[in-house]
């Protein structure tokens, strides 16, 4: 799998899995309509399935997946929260991505 598509792939399972446990948030936090549980439920299932097309080992997919997690989660927060991440924000980002990047491209022994 080439590194745009893994990327993509990473950053379309996190937006699903994001919005899943928003949902729940405004179900929960903000007291709006139970019926935000049923699409909730179907954002994480896909979040779940997504995961699943990655053909690298089960284990090396979560613990790089957190890394763009990390940087979908703070574009989160600036476009649907409205706070603009910090500096400090960002650079963290970098490095949890930097980390994924390794994990998933790194060379390994054959």
């Amino acid at each position: 799998m080439d590194m745009l598509k893994t990327l993509g792939l990473f950053a379309t399972t996190a937006v699903a899995e994001i919005l899943g446990c928003y949902l729940v948030w405004l179900w929960l936090a903000q007291g709006r309509a139970i019926w935000l549980l049923l699409p909730a439920a179907l954002s994480l299932a896909a979040f779940a399935w997504l995961l699943t097309l990655h053909p690298s080992a089960a284990g090396r997919v979560y613990a790089a997946y957190g890394g763009v997690y990390i940087g979908m989660a703070l574009v989160w927060l600036w476009l649907v929260d409205g706070i603009q991440p910090s500096t400090t924000d960002w650079v963290g980002a970098a490095v949890s991505l930097l980390g994924m990047g390794i994990i998933m491209f790194g060379p390994r022994p054959t």
